[in-house]
This record gives C-alpha cells, sequence and structure tokens, in this order.
C-alpha cells in the first residue's frame, strides 16, 4: 500500500505539468530555437544557427527605454492614486467597503478596449480640450497621443490590480497596532510612517509587480492613447513579427524581454517575502 502513493501522487500532478509542458516549456523552446536561427529571404523563419540576431538588440533599445520608462511611471502613478483609496476604503469607510469595491472592480470587468477606446473620446479634441476651451480654462490643448494620455490609461486601466493587494494587506492589519501608537504619542504621520506603511508593505510591492509586469507588454495603450509615438517593446514586436516577418530577430528580443521580466519577478518576490517575514515578526526589513 505505501508503494502507491507515490504512483498516486505522480498520477495527479500530471495534467499540471502535461499544462506546463505545453503551454509554457514547449512554447520558450520554440522561440529559443528561431531566435538563434535565420531570416528567410522572403521573411520567416529558415533555420541555421547564429547569435547575431542577439547581437543586434544593442541597436533596439529605443523600445526597451520606453517600456521601462513609461512602465515605471504608470506604476509610480497607480501606486500614488491606489493607495490612499485603499486605505480610505480599508480603514474608514465601513458600511460602504463593499459599494466602493465594487465600483472599482465592476468597470475592470468591461473589455479593456472599450474602456481605452472611451478614453479616446475624452482626450479628443472634442472631448476634455473642447469643454476647457468653452469656459475659457485653455486656448488650445493637447491631450490625446502625449506622454499623459498613455500614462493615464495605464493607470486607469491597472488601478484595480495594485488597489486588491494594498487594500488587503491594510484590511489585515490589527487597528490596535495604530491605536498603540498613538496612545505612545505618535501622530498620524508617525503612526502612518512606523506602522501602517511598514506591514502593508508586502501588498504594496505585489500591486507594483502585478501592475508593471502586465504593463511593459502593453501593446493596446500606446497605439490608441499614445498615437504610437511611443514606441513599446508590443509594438516592436508586432511590427518584427506582423510587418518586416523577421522572426528570428523578434524571438531575440521577446526572449530577452521574457528574461527582463523574470529579474523582476524574482526581485520582487524576494523583496514581498523579506517585507512580509519582517512584517510577521516586527524585526527590521
Amino acid at each position: 500500500m505505501p508503494k502507491l502513493i507515490p504512483r498516486a501522487s505522480t498520477l495527479s500532478t500530471a495534467p499540471a505539468v502535461a499544462w506546463f509542458v505545453v503551454f509554457m516549456v514547449a512554447p520558450l523552446t520554440v522561440l529559443f530555437v528561431v531566435s538563434v536561427g535565420v531570416r528567410g529571404p522572403d521573411g520567416g523563419y529558415a533555420g541555421g544557427f547564429t547569435f547575431d540576431n542577439y547581437l543586434e538588440l544593442g541597436n533596439r533599445l529605443a523600445p526597451i527605454w520606453n517600456t521601462l520608462k513609461f512602465s515605471l511611471l504608470g506604476t509610480a502613478v497607480t501606486l500614488l492614486v491606489a493607495y490612499p483609496l485603499a486605505y480610505y476604503i480599508a480603514v474608514k469607510a465601513g458600511r460602504r467597503k463593499l459599494v466602493l469595491l465594487a465600483l472599482v472592480i465592476v468597470p475592470f470587468w468591461t473589455s479593456m478596449l472599450i474602456r481605452t477606446y472611451a478614453w479616446t473620446f475624452l482626450l479628443g479634441s472634442n472631448g476634455l480640450p473642447a469643454v476647457l476651451r468653452e469656459w475659457g480654462v485653455v486656448d488650445d490643448l493637447r491631450l490625446l497621443n502625449t506622454p499623459f494620455a498613455i500614462v493615464l490609461g495605464i493607470v486607469y486601466n491597472y488601478l484595480p490590480l495594485m488597489l486588491l493587494p494594498i487594500y488587503v494587506a491594510l484590511e489585515r492589519l490589527d487597528p490596535s497596532l495604530r491605536a498603540a501608537s498613538k496612545d505612545l504619542g505618535a501622530g498620524r504621520l508617525a503612526t502612518f510612517r512606523q506602522v501602517t506603511l511598514p506591514l502593508s508593505a508586502p501588498g504594496v510591492v505585489g500591486g507594483c509587480l502585478l501592475v508593471l509586469i502586465p504593463v511593459m507588454g502593453e501593446y493596446l495603450i500606446p497605439v490608441l492613447l499614445g498615437g504610437g509615438r511611443s514606441y513599446f517593446l508590443g509594438n516592436a514586436l508586432a511590427d518584427l513579427f506582423l510587418q518586416s516577418r523577421n522572426w528570428p530577430l523578434g524571438a531575440a528580443l521577446a526572449g530577452a524581454f521574457i528574461l527582463l521580466m523574470t529579474a523582476i519577478l524574482l526581485v520582487g518576490t524576494a523583496v514581498a517575502r523579506r517585507l512580509s517575514g519582517a512584517a510577521t515578526t516586527g524585526s527590521p526589513a
């Protein structure tokens, strides 16, 4: 009977292993094989073996820089918007908590394409700029196809992914800790800096990762709200695979992109674990 236990355990994990191999290992293997290949005369993949595609990445730094710049900026602004809102919902909202959470989450169920298209009308010449001109606030204002529009689109579309982990961290925070801090003479700002913020730091790191990773692969927002003027990695990959049909170079760029995201994810996970352990034990991070 004991010999049957490992076999049963193996059978129970077989579907997960098969899923991982088919949808994770196999695509990444194909991606790597294509990335060290040669482009065909008419495009596509023509076999062969070369590392020239990876060496060519040195000339493709512009989309990488734009992606990192807007991803970090968008994540930072989303955090600045999400943290006060999550704090209010978790600590101050009381019975309105579920209603406010619903107001944040329900729009997220709508297609991202529809939500982003809505902002093209709001930020276009006949939208908010026209209203401000009518009120005499500005004479000429351009919001669409600007970096501001891209950051706004990131914040609006990814706000729930940032807010929910922070909300959960704040919700689990024992209110008696804040009360004890105030009883010991700490003001509101000191209590927030020394108690609330450190204990909610794992939720902050988790929310930042949930926003930063998908934003780095964003394609829709730069095209619709940025007018294609800010070239993201997603746009570069679409052009390499669909327009110029340089599959090996596109695969090399995608592979480097995956390695970059993996490194960010590993670092963020390590930081979150350390902060979570420090918050649990009460020792300094």
